[in-house]
């Protein structure tokens, strides 16, 4: 599973031709979340608040480049890195 970003101690992750719908895992110390790239809705698990409002503004800012690596997973074809907050 490739990281693909990482901000303030979060961790994003995409595993390579996983299920639908668009999605991917953000983690943050012990905790886990699987992530709807359309929604940001939480699909599976939880982040503490304030982690779960960072990841929810970062996929607002780069929804375009998630949803064209949820593509290239899918296609099983590299990764790239997306920028993290700044």
């Amino acid at each position: 599973m490739p990281r693909i970003s990482s901000f303030y101690g979060i961790f994003i992750y995409m595993y390579y031709r996983h299920h639908a719908p668009p999605h991917f895992h953000a983690i943050y110390g012990d905790h886990e979340a699987t992530i709807a790239i359309a929604t940001a809705e939480v699909l599976d698990g939880a982040l503490p608040q304030r982690a779960r409002n960072l990841v929810t503004e970062w996929v607002k800012a780069h929804r375009d480049e998630l949803e064209r690596s949820w593509e290239l997973a899918r296609a099983n074809e590299p990764l790239p890195v997306i920028a993290g907050l700044d």
